[in-house]
């Protein structure tokens, strides 16, 4: 008997988890007739921001969005330059492109992925040429660890420029003692099926405990509107996170915890059964709670071990197989660090994510133990 594939990732096991509940939070939005920033939104967004530990949270329509409106919420706009990685989704970039302001592509830790903070200060002290001063610091919690934010934090402070947190992959992880999302003066999520707490559809949102960076996202995230309906006290977006995606996540919201606890329990069980073999397993930075976004192996034979675990019926991706300042629309034209970027670079052609979602069985995470290590001749 042929066993069914392991897929990479499983949206839909999700929604089954808790397909009762979330058909009654459709259904009661559906009964309800407000659609559009109604109590749902209201609640989830008060929610979502207790669980971060911030006194506000501002729901947008996907996290792309909620990069943008941060940025514009602090000021950064045209003739603005913000540091950021290259080693991630584009959207981070494009949201720092559609804000008006200019990026400044950095290297990446090598263990962790996420941002270089020594090369960070350098260009802190020194910005590349023709480039100039940085006026905000957007890390990248990639995986699901966050950067090291106490040294961000540090530098942010020293520099006086504003961190930006894009908590994209980080739902529920902290650093230090803190969550993720709580240190910065905004924090963007996007509520991607995919993620942690994955909406049915797009979603984001920026967290703050600065109320009127809170005020002024609620402007802009609709037309500019603050005191009066229909008349514009600033130029803004439609930026909207709809009634049937908050009572969704609010459902989902209950089970982050417990699914976050299930991806630390998958990792620990990959990593006791690749343990040994030459593939580079995930490295934790002491001082981080990771939430494993993704589970990210590495190693050099990478695209002849993902065929062979494809033709074992074991999914794969890579995340991400091109970096930024090398794809089409960016190259040649995005100012990067001193360092150059030789680990992002290694790392997009080494790194493949293993199947992670809560709903893995420890079955099938034993199959794809055992893929891997036949494909590596173990």
């Amino acid at each position: 008997m042929t066993l069914p594939p392991v897929p990479q990732n499983d949206p839909k096991a999700a929604y089954l988890a808790q397909r009762a509940a979330i058909d009654a939070a459709i259904a009661g939005v559906l009964e309800s007739g407000w659609y559009i920033l109604g109590k749902e939104t209201k609640a989830f967004e008060a929610e979502f921001a207790a669980a971060i530990g911030v006194r506000h949270g501002v729901g947008t329509g996907n996290g792309t969005d909620a990069l943008v409106l941060a940025l514009r919420a602090l000021g950064i706009g045209a003739g603005k330059t913000v540091a950021t990685v290259s080693h991630t989704a584009v959207a981070t970039v494009a949201a720092i492109e559609m804000a008006g302001a200019r990026p400044v592509l950095l290297d990446i830790d090598p263990a962790t992925y996420t941002m270089d903070v020594a090369e960070l200060a350098r260009v802190l002290g020194q910005p590349p040429r023709g480039s100039a001063r940085i006026d905000a610091i957007l890390p990248v919690h990639l995986y699901g660890q966050p950067a090291d934010l106490v040294a961000l934090a540090a530098l942010a402070r020293d520099y006086k420029v504003p961190l930006i947190e894009d908590c994209a992959q980080s739902h529920g992880a902290r650093f230090a003692g803190g969550p993720a999302g709580s240190v910065g003066a905004v924090a963007c999520f996007s509520f991607y099926p995919t993620k942690n707490l994955g909406a049915l559809g797009d979603g984001g949102i920026v967290t703050t405990g600065d109320d009127e960076v809170a005020a002024a996202l609620r402007a802009i995230r609709e037309y500019g509107w603050r005191e009066r309906r229909y008349v514009s006290e600033q130029t803004g977006i439609n930026s909207r996170l709809d009634e049937l995606q908050a009572a969704i996540l609010r459902v989902k919201l209950t089970a982050l915890a417990a699914d976050n606890a299930r991806r630390r329990a998958i990792a620990a069980r990959y990593d006791e059964g690749l343990a040994g073999l030459p593939v580079t397993l995930p490295a934790r930075d002491a001082r981080a709670e990771h939430v494993y976004h993704q589970y990210v192996v590495r190693s050099p034979r990478r695209d002849a071990l993902r065929a062979a675990l494809q033709q074992a019926g074991v999914g794969t991706n890579i995340h991400y197989p091109m970096p930024i300042h090398l794809q089409p629309a960016y190259h040649g034209r995005v100012a990067l660090g001193p360092s150059g970027m030789a680990q992002t670079e290694r790392a997009a052609n080494e790194v493949f994510s293993l199947p992670m979602y809560p709903q893995l069985s420890d079955g099938q995470i034993d199959r794809v133990v055992a893929a891997l290590r036949a494909a590596l001749g173990a």
